[in-house]
């Protein structure tokens, strides 16, 4: 096993750099650009960092040059000979051939686009344009690089004890976490933590410990890298991407309510099984799924991402049951600012009624909260979004109104098109 405090210490070597592969990414981000490749070749599209917790000054804690140099290296990576095989050979959610021949011939050849890192007061203005099946591959190695150079930031300060005591202590919370799991009767959860992990390193331990100590109940990892290298399922289906950017390619308003549906009419045909999984929340979930065709109803179930998730999960229950499916066939996956607690309280309310399933993110592969002194490895709200479509600007909404994104008049038209009335504000954690 790694040892990570000493691989820390050392973490100048170039056996570390943070991103080290193409495939070191979600595995949704792979399904949804293929469906991109194949649906919107030639939409043009921008992606921005978005700092949530402006109280983390990042321009302040990570040297320019040595960010450049991390997102210089992500610039020239390729696909090796054994990740090529792994995609083109691998049996994903029960499929062979997930990903289509002129697909992967396009991306062993790919080449991520150039960047915009501009520096603004206390924070970093991080851009990326260009062709959207492209250029939202930087997404999550973006998000990667300064969620680690922050905490290398932090961990630079340390000596070789100091450190090798953090990682015990850390190690002891995930493990007491998943003891604290491990009694759950059909635990179905799977790790999606690769956007604001502690690092690569710390991730793939928390794989291997969750794997272990979970057995059966761990489903597997979002992460495609890891994914390969320790033999489990890569976990993921699509994300609000997808109809923000539909939603702003839309010419009316009578087009833009049927946005987020011609996204799932496009993701049916290339997709069944577990992999159709509703994601409802980008414009209200209640609207979402008021106004959905019938034949949605069909589908395996949704992904809770916002707002109050029993809430969300009972308007589902409701939906299923006014449109003839048995809800206790269908899946719930919860992945919003997920932890112990919350796992177990949604697990246990939810037994019986709807096949629960837990996407667990930051808080597994990135919690070292209370660990150093002003808790500055504290996990903190960090996003890179599609923030423009065609020269038009894309706008979500959420079940929680403190993360809408978007210019206020759009904001506006989208709460009205899509009848998003009164909402209550939750505390965005991560």
């Amino acid at each position: 096993m790694v040892d990570i405090a000493a691989r820390v210490w050392n973490h100048k070597w170039k056996i570390d750099p943070i991103v080290r592969s193409l495939i070191d990414t979600d595995f949704y981000k792979l399904l949804m650009c293929q469906s991109i490749f194949r649906n919107k070749p030639d939409t043009q599209v921008t992606f921005s960092l978005i700092n949530r917790s402006t109280h983390v000054p990042l321009a302040k804690l990570i040297d320019e040059g040595e960010l450049r140099e991390q997102l210089d290296h992500v610039r020239s990576l390729s696909l090796s000979r054994g990740e090529s095989t792994w995609l083109r050979g691998n049996t994903f959610y029960g499929k062979r051939q997930m990903f289509r021949p002129d697909f992967m011939e396009w991306f062993e050849g790919l080449r991520l686009p150039p960047y915009h890192l501009e520096r603004k007061g206390d924070q970093y203005e991080l851009t990326f344009e260009g062709k959207w099946h492209e250029v939202m591959l930087w997404e999550i190695p973006a998000l990667a690089i300064l969620m680690e150079l922050r905490g290398r930031a932090v961990l630079d300060r340390m000596g070789k004890f100091e450190l090798q005591v953090l990682y015990a202590r850390a190690m002891t919370r995930v493990w007491e976490k998943v003891e604290a799991l491990r009694d759950l009767p059909d635990l179905s959860i799977a790790d999606f933590g690769t956007r604001r992990r502690h690092s690569f390193l710390w991730q793939d331990w928390c794989v291997q410990a969750m794997n272990e100590g979970l057995r059966g109940g761990f489903t597997g990892t979002s992460n495609c890298k890891i994914a390969m290298n320790r033999e489990v399922e890569a976990i993921g289906t699509n994300a609000h991407e997808l109809p923000m950017v539909y939603a702003a390619l839309a010419e009316d308003d009578a087009a833009l309510a049927q946005a987020p549906y011609d996204v799932l009419e496009d993701w049916h045909e290339e997709h069944e099984g577990n992999l159709r999984i509703i994601l409802p929340d980008t414009y209200g979930t209640k609207g979402f799924l008021d106004n959905a065709p019938d034949w949605l109803a069909g589908w395996t179930g949704i992904r809770v991402d916002s707002g109050d998730p029993a809430t969300a999960a009972n308007i589902a229950i409701d939906w299923w049951r006014a449109r003839g499916e048995d809800p206790t066939e269908k899946r719930v996956i919860f992945s919003d600012g997920l932890d112990v607690n919350k796992i177990r309280d949604l697990h246990e309310a939810f037994a019986g009624k709807v096949k629960t399933s837990f996407g667990w993110g930051t808080l597994l592969t990135n919690d070292f909260r209370g660990l150093v002194p002003e808790d500055a490895l504290a996990p903190f709200s960090l996003v890179c979004k599609a923030v423009e479509a065609n020269g038009r600007a894309t706008v979500k909404l959420s079940d929680n109104p403190r993360k809408a994104m978007g210019p206020e008049d759009q904001i506006t038209r989208y709460k009205r098109v899509f009848g998003v009335g009164e909402q209550v504000a939750e505390e965005v954690v991560v």
